[in-house]
């Protein structure tokens, strides 16, 4: 069976198992349309959908912070090095 990453392997600053850079616009833009989606939902009076989209939002929130401090560990180790969109 091909695996994407080996089992209980860790990316690493050198070698990252994310495209931190496009994990990070995903992130973003869950952010943007979970809290659209939130504040068009309760003013339709739809709650339940509303705090599911808050609470997405949420976990979009939790997501970018790791994902700016695994991209700020990759910058101490690799300092002035710009890296693309998928890398």
């Amino acid at each position: 069976m091909t695996r994407s990453q080996p089992r209980r392997a860790r990316g690493t600053v050198g070698h990252a198992y994310s495209a931190l850079n496009l994990r990070l616009a995903l992130a973003l833009f869950g952010l943007v349309v979970m809290t659209v989606l939130a504040v068009f939902a309760f003013a339709a009076d739809v709650t339940w959908l509303g705090v599911v989209c808050a609470i997405l939002a949420a976990v979009a929130v939790v997501d970018l912070v790791v994902i700016q401090r695994r991209r700020a560990a990759r910058h101490r180790e690799e300092p002035g090095v710009r890296h693309s969109l998928f890398e």
